[in-house]
């Protein structure tokens, strides 16, 4: 039996993992889940029967609150750890990594940023880092000598064929009676690394709305609280139903990069807009390679409106993007398993 924690502090981990964990707890090994608040994390881990440990997220203020921050997660993490005695840590957070190197317990970093990216983790994570894990085409310079690479993205853990069946008589009536609607999601862009980014704002999100409208419903998801004029878009479905929604929209748009490889993992046609245009390896990828998304930066709205215009004028727009993702899915792995084997294999060798 292998003690595993994991820490989560985004509900995107939530979905990495979940397999994972599940998978584990079935072989019999001990998993304890540590999460901070973060967006409809703890919503989403309400769904699951785990040993769970909850951090309350603080916005910090400036450097010294952001440096106070870390410190109280890492006093509470060195707590949590010498009392369930972990055989392994995976997670995204710097803390794992201190904590790990400070009480020689192996700590993984699953990551799919290049490390140009997140300057702060590259930093102050990596060098303590026992492995990190990322897709191949992905830079973690100066630390590549500890990747772990493998041919796919961290959306297939739990979007892959494999794990995740569309089914659209799980939602509820207004998606099944609406053969054609559209996704739109706005991030807060409050992380360390979203420092002076630019997204899509609530002009710019009714200029996208005046021309999708005319052919179907639109539906808004944001981490970012809602303007009034736009409240009737909002998303009416629990936040564990975010993917089926995906699954069946037309078109996705949005400046979350989580979100956009998840639409084009799916098959559906995205558009990111936002200022790391052009600076994710596993995002470039999907764009270059597979042609599944369309990366516009923020300073260039008439193009980003034009291929919205031209997209959903394309009838055959779905079909197109349905053969690109076999395509992808025949070059790529099912994640999960990969990532199984991996943390068992870590943790046997620090016994």
């Amino acid at each position: 039996m292998i003690r595993f924690l994991f820490y989560m502090g985004h509900p995107a981990h939530y979905h990495n993992f979940k397999f994972s964990i599940a998978s584990l707890l079935q072989e019999g090994h001990l998993v304890k889940v540590v999460a901070r608040g973060k967006d409809v994390l703890f919503d989403l881990l309400k769904s699951e029967d785990w040993d769970v440990v909850k951090f309350e997220a603080r916005k910090p203020s400036g450097k010294w609150g952001m440096i106070k921050a870390i410190v109280a997660r890492e006093i509470a993490m060195l707590k949590i750890v010498r009392k369930f005695k972990p055989d392994i840590m995976i997670g995204t957070d710097l803390v794992i990594t201190h904590v790990g190197n400070l009480l020689n317990v192996p700590s993984v970093v699953v990551n799919e940023d290049d490390s140009a990216a997140i300057p702060l983790m590259a930093k102050l994570a990596f060098p303590f880092a026992t492995a990190i894990l990322a897709p191949n085409c992905c830079d973690q310079s100066p630390a590549n000598a500890k990747k772990i690479g493998y041919e796919g993205y961290q959306e297939l853990a739990y979007l892959h064929p494999d794990y995740f069946t569309p089914d659209r008589s799980s939602l509820p009536d207004n998606f099944r009676d609406s053969p054609t609607y559209f996704l739109l999601r706005f991030a807060s862009l409050h992380a360390h690394h979203d420092a002076g980014r630019k997204g899509i704002t609530d002009e710019i999100a009714l200029q996208i709305i005046g021309i999708l409208e005319p052919y179907g419903r639109v539906f808004i998801t944001s981490e970012r609280p809602f303007a009034e004029r736009l409240e009737k878009y909002r998303l009416p479905v629990h936040p564990s139903q975010m993917h089926q929604v995906m699954a069946h929209a037309s078109i996705y748009i949005g400046d979350s990069q989580t979100m956009a490889a998840e639409a084009a993992v799916l098959g559906i046609p995205s558009i990111r807009f936002n200022d790391f245009v052009g600076e994710l390896s596993y995002l470039e990828e999907l764009e270059n390679k597979y042609q599944l998304t369309k990366g516009v930066r923020a300073d260039n709205l008439a193009q980003l409106l034009e291929i919205v215009k031209e997209w959903v004028e394309n009838e055959n727009l779905k079909e197109i993007w349905e053969r690109r993702r076999q395509e992808m899915l025949r070059n790529t792995v099912a994640v999960t398993p990969l990532w199984i084997e991996t943390f068992k294999s870590l943790a046997r060798k620090s016994r």
